[in-house]
């Protein structure tokens, strides 16, 4: 059994137990949440597509932690111009555990 979900802006494909990272969202650590934007979803026997969603199917998902991805270094440079920027950024992220996937 699987599911491709809509979460955070992304498309997330999913399975019961699974722990996916997904860009951070406004949740309590340690609660439940239930996502009804499930675009795809398979039993192992038949596959449903959604135009766009799949109805009566949703996901349930455990916030498991709140973190930040590792550094990114983003270097600007104009050769022969003395122009030089060094930025480092860090993409905050919510860990996610895959509870159930109901139809």
């Amino acid at each position: 059994m699987y599911a491709v979900v809509r979460l955070a802006g992304e498309q997330v494909f999913v399975k019961p137990d699974d722990i996916i990272e997904v860009p951070k969202l406004d949740v309590v650590e340690g609660s439940t949440i239930r996502c009804e934007d499930v675009l795809l979803f398979s039993d192992g026997k038949d596959v449903k597509v959604g135009r766009p969603l799949v109805d009566g199917v949703s996901v349930l998902a455990e916030v498991l932690e709140h973190g930040k991805a590792r550094k990114v270094i983003v270097f600007k440079m104009k050769r022969r111009k003395n122009y030089r920027r060094k930025n480092g950024h860090r993409q905050g992220f919510t860990r996610l555990k895959i509870k159930e996937i109901s139809a």
